[in-house]
């Protein structure tokens, strides 16, 4: 428990000197919304620090980018590091949650990818109940605000070899929240990383550029394989 409260603090602040950013203050990408009347696959990412892209050497080079950038998306993600379906949600300003900026997206996100949960492990098993009924009332939002986004709910990430037990139970409660939603998913992501210590970033907590190509290799294969 020690050591993962000592995770938790280091994954909320990041990588030491920082990361450089080619992502918006509005959380836009660099390539900013598409100019009204363009078709264009407008893609939303829900995440904390791995999908944020911290630990990789320029954000550019983050997996949500190299992704949208394969695809042609506009690319929005407001990801924030430390971020959890209840972990560090009070700490946001009003007005400023994740849902609610994906949900009030103009133009309208026709793709929402989901990535949260690898921080609420740090606030098990004490609040479980609370993480349930977050999960549920974020993914409910999202398809109700949303009707016609592709929703991907993606199995929560993971950044060691060990595994406390927590972590599958949160995989369980996501995949049960996305299943009742109808929305697809992606399973198996807690596992990319594993084995790979040369994939991860100096801090040891978030994955380095190499890290990040592998996991864009991944979630690439299981977007094609949904037709995405």
């Amino acid at each position: 428990m020690v050591a993962l409260a000592a995770a938790s603090v280091a994954l909320l602040a990041g990588c030491a000197g920082g990361t450089p950013t080619t992502t918006r203050a509005d959380g836009w990408a660099a390539g900013g919304p598409p100019p009204a009347g363009e078709a264009a696959t407008v893609a939303a990412f829900y995440g904390d620090s791995y999908t944020r892209g911290t630990g990789a050497s320029d954000l550019s080079l983050r997996w949500s980018t190299l992704v949208s950038a394969d695809r042609g998306w506009a690319e929005f993600n407001p990801s924030v590091d430390g971020l959890g379906f209840v972990n560090n949600r009070d700490l946001r300003p009003p007005g400023d949650d994740l849902v609610e900026r994906i949900v009030g997206l103009e133009p309208e996100p026709d793709v929402v990818l989901v990535t949260m949960g690898l921080n609420d492990n740090f606030s098990m098993p004490d609040r479980a109940d609370d993480i349930r009924s977050a999960i549920r009332r974020d993914l409910d939002r999202l398809r109700d605000e949303l009707p016609d986004a592709r929703i991907v709910v993606v199995e929560p990430f993971w950044y060691t070899d060990e595994r406390p037990p927590s972590v599958d139970v949160i995989i369980a409660l996501v995949a049960e929240a996305a299943a009742d939603i109808d929305a697809d998913r992606i399973d198996g992501a807690s596992r990319w990383l594993e084995g790979h210590p040369e994939w991860m970033a100096s801090d040891g907590l978030h994955p380095n550029d190499e890290g990040y190509a592998e996991i864009a290799r991944r979630m690439d294969g299981e977007l094609q394989a949904l037709g995405l």
